[in-house]
């Protein structure tokens, strides 16, 4: 048989999405590993609480810079880092399967570039969601906010298809309404916190940047303003 015509029975990841995965696990091995003190030494111990101290997203401190009108570097690029502090090594398994998941399906439509940039922006969204809407007294740490700006964008693909085919698009948004059904209902069986806040925003935020990063996006935005 010629390798020419060889179809692998399953489409390999894009690259970013295995790179996004393995930098979280990496990161919450070392957590694990150091708490066992099988790595680091005895200060490894404390890596974990290190980490949400210096890179979770605070509330606190952005109302500090609002009111102060200061960004320090520090500080601003909590934006970008909370997601990959997890709580626990299983939040961060949890984290990873849906990447693996939703970063196949929306990577292999918008590409990997664009896929990386409703991640991290979806990210952003969450955490401005969770200190805006809220008063929230507690850091924000893990991966799920972004994870939803993943649904977002796949809940998007799903909305779009079905306006092509001239179906109900509402139809698109049922995984989000049963994703945020168990989770509110988690919540009030074992006191969950508002984190669903910002998940939420991490889902409206990859929802609406699919308009303009998804294939032909800006074609098509040119086009209806030289019709209007």
């Amino acid at each position: 048989m010629s390798s020419e015509h060889y179809t692998p029975p399953v489409n390999p990841l894009p690259p970013v999405v295995i790179a996004l995965v393995l930098f979280i696990l990496g990161i919450e091995l070392a957590f694990t590993l150091g708490s066992r003190g099988i790595v680091g030494g005895p200060s490894a111990v404390g890596w974990r609480l290190e980490a949400i101290q210096l890179y979770s997203f605070s509330p606190d401190i952005f109302n500090w810079m609002i009111e102060n009108g200061r960004w320090p570097v520090e500080h601003v690029i909590r934006f970008i880092t909370y997601p990959f502090v997890s709580g626990s090594f299983t939040q961060a398994i949890f984290v990873c399967v849906f990447v693996l998941a939703m970063g196949k399906m929306v990577g292999e439509v918008f590409g990997g570039f664009p896929m990386l940039i409703i991640f991290v922006l979806s990210g952003v969204g969450g955490a401005l969601a969770y200190a805006l809407l809220l008063d929230p007294r507690h850091p924000l740490i893990g991966g799920f906010p972004p994870v939803y700006g993943l649904i977002g964008a796949f809940t998007w693909l799903l909305w779009r298809k079905l306006s092509l085919v001239g179906e109900n698009q509402a139809r698109a948004f049922q995984l989000i309404a049963v994703l945020m059904a168990i989770q509110l209902l988690f919540g009030l069986i074992f006191g969950g916190t508002s984190d669903w806040v910002a998940d939420l925003g991490g889902f409206a935020t990859g929802f609406a940047l699919s308009f303009f990063l998804a294939p032909g996006a800006w074609e098509r935005i040119v086009e209806r303003i030289r019709r209007d």
